[in-house]
């Protein structure tokens, strides 16, 4: 980091932490938001890749896993509340709601994809974009060893 720049950290709702440098970086803050809230609507395997080498389409794919249709419904929802509430960002599309094995939101340079656990596994997205970057990710609810 140059000595100009300034690090900051940013919190999501529930208080996980990410270090961004002074320039910012929407779409990451948009995925790390996106992840943490999955996170806190006990969502499973969640995993932020960074597209940016890839595509210009977007710039970063957030993977997450529940295990029910009501569990997909209440992430979606929260995650759409999240990032309108905290961000202003509002929701470009949707698709798979009503089937609910696969639900897409797209937010333009963050894409969101929540699975089933066996809709997931058929797809594979992180072994088929398998060649871009994972972005470090913690959730707030993972409890090190100082903190118990």
């Amino acid at each position: 980091m140059s000595p100009n720049q300034r690090t900051i950290v940013t919190n999501t709702s529930a208080g996980a932490a990410a270090v961004l440098d002074d320039q910012s970086n929407p779409a990451l803050k948009r995925a790390l938001i996106a992840a943490q809230t999955a996170d806190d609507n006990r969502g499973r395997d969640i995993v932020i890749l960074d597209m940016r080498d890839m595509t210009t389409f977007f710039d970063y794919f957030v993977i997450c896993s529940g295990t029910s249709r009501r569990q997909l419904h209440a992430i979606s929802e929260e995650i759409d509340h999240a990032l309108e509430e905290g961000l202003g960002d509002h929701r470009l599309g949707i698709e798979g709601y009503n089937e609910s094995r696969w639900i897409l939101l797209d937010y333009g340079d963050v894409v969101i994809h929540l699975f089933e656990p066996e809709t997931r596994q058929y797809y594979d997205l992180e072994n088929l974009w398998g060649k871009a970057k994972r972005v470090p990710f913690e959730p707030a609810s993972v409890k090190t060893p100082e903190a118990l």
